[in-house]
Order: structure tokens, then C-alpha cells, then sequence
């Protein structure tokens, strides 16, 4: 993705008086980092409203505070509970020369022959992974290929996921990411179907026995 530069104003008002800044079509938002000490900025709402819809979580961004540059990345947006809009924006400003640990959104791609041929359900244990590297290595979303999971059963681990040398993953290798199981409600059925099956077997020899016994209670003594 090309570099991606927000225009940003350094800005005095804070408090309840941010209202009237959202109300003039601004969004407000901080900037903050180790090496960077908090800076309270605006942003033209309706145009970051445009860019911020096409970034992920993990999305390096460059923002540019009356000509000059930071580089950060989204850590929090807020909302408003019933419009829906941004009313507040947390950037975390990064130094392209330390690495970072941060989360990466996982995008699945392909078709798997297990929900194809066999109508399989694909049950995602993870969205996200966790990874180390230099911001400017830091991919926007991690693929995922399910066009290997062929049966119900398979899986895909973390160590199945290809990623650049240059990326560490810190979430457990063995961790289950995808896996494919039964329709939930034909797993009941075979579940019930087994029970009555298991149920039948059980009981039959009892009544076989009952009855041999009322046999022999009825039948004539042998002489």
C-alpha cells in the first residue's frame, strides 16, 4: 500500500470544548510515544473518516503536524454510541528504527474442499496475530490459504502460516487458527444416533434373556 499521510493541526482545546470542534468538522486526537511527548491534534473528520476506513490495526501511517512527520499507528478509535461516527482518535508514534509488537489482522483466502465436498463448517480460533518487527516491515493483514483444509478434522496451525523472515510470531506455533468440524446440528443427530444405537444393543440381550426365561417358566417339564 502507498504511504498513507494524514494532515493534522496542533490544537489548545480540549475538555467539553471539543464538542465545538467535532460540531466544525474536525476530529480531535492524540499523539503519544516513548520518545514522543503527547501532542493534541485535529484532523479534517469527514477526509480521515475516508482514509481510516481502509486501514487495519497494524496500517503504518504518516502524520504530518504543521510539516512535520510522524510515523504511528492507529491504537484506538473511539465512536459515537449511535451515529457511529469517530469523535476521538489515539495514534502511538513509532521510531522506524525499534521494533514493534503489535497485532495483525489474518485475511482467509481460497475455497476448502472439506465445506465443499463435505459440507463442513470452518471454526476460526484466531483473527489476529501477534508479531515482532520494524514498523516499516510491519504487514497490513496476514493470509491465510483454507484451500488445504480437504477433510473434516484438518486444521491450521500458526507454523503453518507462511510469513517474511524479517517477522516474528509470538503467539504459540501450535495454536490452532482454523479448523474444519461437522454442521452442528448433524454432529446431533449422529451423537442421538449412536446413543440409540448403543441403547438398542444394551437392551436387547435383557430381552432375549426375559423372554427365554418365560419360555422355559411355560413349557412342559421334560421327563
Amino acid at each position: 500500500m502507498e504511504k498513507v499521510v494524514l494532515k493534522a493541526e496542533k490544537r489548545d482545546v480540549t475538555g467539553k470544548q471539543v464538542k465545538a470542534l467535532r460540531r466544525a468538522g474536525q476530529l480531535p486526537a492524540v499523539i503519544y510515544g516513548r520518545h514522543v511527548d503527547p501532542i493534541a491534534i485535529s484532523l479534517d473528520a469527514h477526509s480521515a473518516s475516508l482514509v481510516f476506513a481502509k486501514l487495519t490495526s497494524s496500517t503504518l501511517v504518516t502524520i504530518d503536524v504543521d510539516g512535520t512527520e510522524y510515523a504511528a499507528i492507529v491504537r484506538e478509535k473511539q465512536r459515537n454510541f449511535i451515529k457511529g461516527n469517530l469523535t476521538h482518535v489515539d495514534f502511538l508514534a513509532l521510531d522506524l528504527t525499534e521494533k514493534i509488537r503489535t497485532s495483525v489482522r489474518l485475511t482467509f483466502v481460497g475455497v476448502a474442499p472439506a465445506v465443499k465436498d463435505y459440507s463442513a463448517v470452518l471454526v476460526h480460533r484466531m483473527d489476529a496475530l501477534e508479531v515482532e518487527c520494524l514498523p516499516a516491515d510491519l504487514p497490513e493483514r496476514i493470509t491465510v490459504d483454507i484451500s488445504v483444509i480437504k477433510e473434516i478434522g484438518n486444521n491450521i496451525h500458526v507454523r503453518d502460516i507462511p510469513l517474511p523472515e524479517n517477522i516474528v510470531v509470538l503467539d504459540d506455533v501450535d495454536d490452532v487458527v482454523i479448523i474444519a468440524t461437522v454442521v452442528k446440528e448433524e454432529a446431533s443427530d449422529i451423537a442421538a444416533a449412536a446413543a440409540v444405537v448403543a441403547a438398542a444393543e444394551a437392551v436387547t440381550p435383557d430381552l432375549s434373556v426375559e423372554r427365554g426365561k418365560k419360555e422355559e417358566e411355560g413349557a412342559p417339564a421334560k421327563k
